[in-house]
């Protein structure tokens, strides 16, 4: 499977488990067990329930995925993105 294969959706942490597990619920109101991304263990990124994370899944296995990403702020929607005057002419 190829480094690009794999599904990026955003979501809240729900419930913290050992081993940097969680659940996590997807925008579109799926839940699924998820783990911590390498590089956000090996720089401590403090996940807690209430989070809102960008996770990666693969096609083939769409009940766990991996936390790439933390949000400091909730990621807004793709339709409300702001765009410039000369994009809305």
């Amino acid at each position: 499977m190829a480094k690009d294969d794999h599904l990026e959706l955003n979501g809240v942490v729900k419930e913290c488990f050992p081993n940097t597990t969680f659940r996590v619920e997807l925008e579109n109101g799926h839940e699924l067990l998820a783990y911590l991304a390498g590089k956000l263990r090996k720089h401590y990124i403090r996940v807690l329930p209430g989070d809102h994370v960008r996770i990666q899944i693969s096609p083939y296995d769409l009940s766990r995925g991996r936390i790439v990403r933390r949000f400091t702020k909730p990621p807004r929607p793709e339709a409300e993105v702001v765009t410039t005057e000369e994009e809305k002419s």
